[in-house]
């Protein structure tokens, strides 16, 4: 359960397919002022269908509750994994950014934003596949229009979103730098950036300007370059597109349909046996 809803197992009558419930009640949603939050999430969520998103199939409401029927992700979030202490291999971080290259693509065409990719907003299935959640914050983008309002977790926001001169605004290419900000940490259990959600504005800021990232030695050439493009602090130069990640010499090697298809298989699978997440945390903290 969560700050003011639960997620539940549940199981369709007639096709006996297994789903997670996320239910709400409408009453905190109106005292906490999230209903606008929570339609427009619903609102994005039924135009979406990919397999590397956390889907959403069913929605209804009764008196007291809403509710929204999912996929149901038993592999728990990277962020678990990493609290785990789970390095994972290079081989198993270049197949994730591809899987979440093509969700970021897809939702391009969209036009959505989604402006929160991190560790914690992204699920395993029981094989080890990349699934994105948690559209609470996402925006749709009309025509050219920019977006301006600051919005994010502060460690994976671009730094676009930072800009005093903000009048530019960002655009999609904020949700590639917080691909590489993640697959970053998932390769090292730290972030680029020492940055905190308490860190100012301003220090990050300087940060960007003056911070120099560092590669470990052990990292093949290729993936660091690869990064260097995914957190490249100018978005008018940074990877923001499907295929310029396919483009890329490094990814040469890469069936996409195979890709698409879920046939490669990641180098990392969650274990079967054990409930993928800390149950007293996380059970509290799901929605």
């Amino acid at each position: 359960k969560g700050s003011f809803g639960k997620v539940c197992i549940v199981q369709k009558n007639d096709t006996k397919k297994m789903y997670a419930m996320k239910y709400m009640n409408k009453q905190k949603c109106v005292e906490r002022n999230e209903v606008r939050n929570v339609f427009k999430e619903l609102q994005i969520m039924q135009g979406l269908e990919h397999p590397f998103l956390v889907n959403l199939w069913y929605s209804f409401q009764d008196e007291e509750d809403m509710f929204m029927v999912v996929d149901l992700l038993l592999g728990g979030d990277l962020r678990y994994h990493l609290q785990q202490n789970v390095r994972f291999q290079e081989d198993t971080v270049k197949l994730f950014i591809c899987e979440l290259a093509m969700a970021l693509d897809y939702l391009q065409s969209q036009r959505i934003i989604h402006r929160d990719m991190k560790p914690d907003n992204i699920l395993l299935d029981e094989h080890g596949h990349v699934h994105i959640t948690d559209f609470n914050i996402a925006a749709m983008l009309h025509g050219e229009m920019r977006l301006t309002t600051v919005a994010g977790t502060k460690p994976y926001m671009a730094p676009e979103m930072f800009d005093s001169r903000r009048e530019a605004g960002y655009s999609f290419a904020v949700d590639w730098w917080s691909l590489g900000v993640t697959a970053y940490e998932l390769l090292r259990g730290r972030r680029p950036y020492h940055i905190r959600s308490s860190t100012s504005s301003k220090e990050i800021t300087h940060m960007f300007e003056t911070a120099i990232v560092t590669y470990p030695s052990a990292w093949s050439q290729e993936m660091v370059s690869l990064l260097k493009k995914l957190l490249e602090p100018n978005p008018d130069q940074r990877f923001s597109h499907l295929s310029d990640v396919q483009n890329f010499p490094y990814m040469n090697d890469m069936n996409w349909d195979a890709v698409l298809q879920k046939r490669l298989i990641p180098g990392f699978i969650p274990n079967k046996g054990r409930l993928n997440c800390d149950p007293t945390f996380e059970l509290e903290e799901m929605i």
